[in-house]
């Protein structure tokens, strides 16, 4: 989940790899640091403990080194603790090999054993280091130059890694190998670029290189060479972003965060319009027939997190409107159990980067057994895009807070429009239901925008509870899995102790935490669950609890058992998750503005869990 930026070019790399570091710190920032060579064999090294401002202020915003080739990092902690002696980047003990690693290496202390035998000390508590002594030990033994040293590691390595690296006797290129950590590579002139994620160079090109798995490449000014892992030079296409670098920038709002929820209506309407042709939902550019739809046994949705949350509500969806069968698995869990999988199945693995490490485990594991996949991803070129047997793209364009709004809320509009056309293809909807559930989807980016426009309620209620211990979110049915996002929202950016629930769960242990003052949030966007969710909220508020309902407009009864209430425009109660996170998401963040906690960094989370 780290960090990573390289350049070489003509220009000074220490202000471009801070720049750089800038737009990745949303993947780490328990350290950073930067290696940086003017053209000589000596590299300059600065690395600091802390956020990336620290080492910014150190290196005087980058003015203060001097070279135009170098490497970057910040840093998510896994092996050791954050300190400057841990953090990025490792060098080898005559500074003859110096590199930045994102990943895990799991035979580390195996291979820290062999190198201890052969003279090698250690300084810091990390695998990258132990990588870093790995390539300078077999560039010495061998003679055979970097790309030699690099794979003979890359066979010796277990695990995953994205590792960049210097040598010194090479002082104006960038070496590059990859294994299942992210990594792309652009170009743009007289340059090359490094970086983990497309933000972090958008600023400087569009043109990009995925480097694939167990593959090197060695970066020149403005050239890149690949090599497989055999040493033989491989051709590559370039790739061209279709992202804007003003989208990975704050453009005046405060945060990141609230200027992704105010980006929805856009993000969710670009999805639509990608598939949904004059009416007609068109998944040619999936890859799907309708016969392999026809022939789908039962889909498993495979995620983690918020996607996991999607994928919750995808099969209510899609049970209901297509009445195929669904499972919805958390990827960490879903190899480890030796799933059932039938070869008529299908595997959708939803995933906002298309590298979150679980979740292309589990794709990997599907397609071992011969299950045909679908990957909803949001970044081109990505793992899961490309190793997916089909792919949704869902245009979100960058997002850079670590609390996903954007990502989360395309990802639903794919589910839907997946439900929709599975239905009308299996004969589940008629012509009438099909155009009826387009138009509705077609209408949520401008409701989303009504929504918008009351944020000052939520705000003003968001700072009365600021100071909670304690949330709980009720709902049944969709309004269940629309809890459940709504809930990691407070939790994870507020860093306030909340649970959803299933409503009707309350009675089974649950309602034993209801006491004086805690705040309950009731969801109740489905008509025929309303009347049951609200006698659950009736049965908290009579043991004391605070009500917060947020319901469809024209449900003015809730009033009656709320103490406060949101609305949110009629839709098709099967879209309704659409309408109803928005709310929370500003419920989520206002809250976290008014405890003044840095809501697009939440302490210990990064944005892509690319480790396991």
């Amino acid at each position: 989940m780290c960090g990573i930026v390289g350049y070489v070019g003509n220009n000074q790399a220490a202000p471009i790899l801070l720049d750089g570091l800038s737009k990745l710190e949303y993947r780490g920032y328990d350290s950073a640091g930067i290696a940086v060579r003017d053209g000589s064999r000596e590299a300059s090294v600065i690395k600091a403990k802390g956020r990336l401002k620290i080492l910014a202020e150190k290196t005087d915003n980058g003015n203060a080194v001097i070279g135009s080739c170098g490497i970057g990092h910040t840093r998510w902690a896994t092996h050791g603790e954050p300190s400057e002696d841990n953090a990025h980047p490792h060098m080898s003990d005559d500074g003859n090999v110096i590199g930045v690693h994102n990943g895990i290496i799991e035979n580390y202390q195996e291979l820290k054993e062999k190198l201890v035998k052969k003279g090698y000390a250690f300084y810091s508590q990390t695998d990258t280091e132990i990588a870093v002594k790995l390539v300078d030990y077999y560039i010495k033994k061998y003679n055979g130059g970097p790309v030699d040293a690099l794979a003979r590691a890359m066979i010796r390595i277990r695990g995953s890694y994205a590792l960049a690296v210097l040598f010194k006797d090479y002082p104006e290129q960038i070496y590059v190998a990859r294994k299942d950590s992210p990594m792309i590579i652009g170009l743009s002139g007289d340059a090359a670029y490094i970086a983990s994620d497309v933000p972090a160079i958008l600023k400087y090109t569009n043109q990009v290189y995925y480097i694939g798995n167990l593959e090197i490449a060695k970066l020149d000014k403005g050239a890149v060479t690949f090599y497989n892992i055999e040493r033989e030079e491989i051709q590559k296409e370039l790739t061209e972003i279709k992202w804007d670098a003003e989208a990975a920038e704050k453009s005046g709002y405060e945060h990141f965060m609230i200027k992704e929820i105010h980006e929805q209506p856009k993000a969710v309407a670009d999805t639509i319009r990608s598939v949904v042709k004059d009416g007609v939902i068109d998944l040619s550019e999936v890859g799907l027939t309708e016969e392999e739809i026809q022939r789908i046994h039962q889909i498993i949705i495979v995620a983690c997190g918020s996607a996991y949350h999607v994928g919750v509500v995808t099969q209510y969806v899609m049970e209901d409107l297509a009445r195929i069968p669904v499972r919805v698995e958390l990827a960490s869990e879903f190899r480890y159990r030796n799933p059932l999988l039938d070869p008529d199945d299908l595997v959708i693995i939803i995933s906002q980067s298309g590298e979150t490490a679980d979740s292309l485990a589990a794709l990997r594991l599907a397609k071992e057994t011969g299950i045909r996949t679908l990957g909803i991803v949001n970044v081109v070129g990505s793992s899961i895009a490309r190793e997916a047997d089909n792919v949704f793209y869902t245009l979100a364009g960058p997002e850079i807070a670590v609390a996903t709004t954007k990502a989360y809320s395309t990802q639903l509009i794919a589910g839907y429009l997946l439900a929709i056309q599975f239905g009308k293809v299996r004969r589940q909807i008629d012509d009438a239901a099909y155009a009826a559930c387009i138009q509705e989807i077609c209408a949520i980016p401008d409701k989303i925008v009504k929504i918008l426009e009351d944020k000052e309620r939520i705000q003003w209620f968001a700072a009365k509870f600021a100071n909670a211990k304690d949330v709980f979110f009720i709902g049944r049915g969709v309004d269940y899995a629309i809890s459940l996002e709504g809930s990691l929202k407070m939790k994870e950016i507020s860093y306030i102790h909340s649970e959803a629930y299933a409503a009707g769960e309350l009675k089974h242990g649950t309602i034993s935490l209801i006491e004086d003052g805690v705040l309950v949030i009731g969801v109740l966007t489905q008509p025929a669950l309303y009347e049951k969710t609200v006698s659950n909220m009736v049965e908290v508020k009579s043991r004391g609890a605070y009500l917060m309902g947020l319901t469809t407009y024209g449900n003015y009864s809730i009033e009656d058992t709320n103490d406060f209430t949101v609305y949110i425009p009629k839709t098709d109660a099967h879209f309704a998750a659409s309408l109803a996170v928005v709310p929370l998401q500003l419920m989520g963040y206002y809250v976290s503005v008014a405890k003044g906690l840095d809501v697009d960094k939440p302490r210990n989370l990064a944005k892509s869990v690319t480790v396991e």
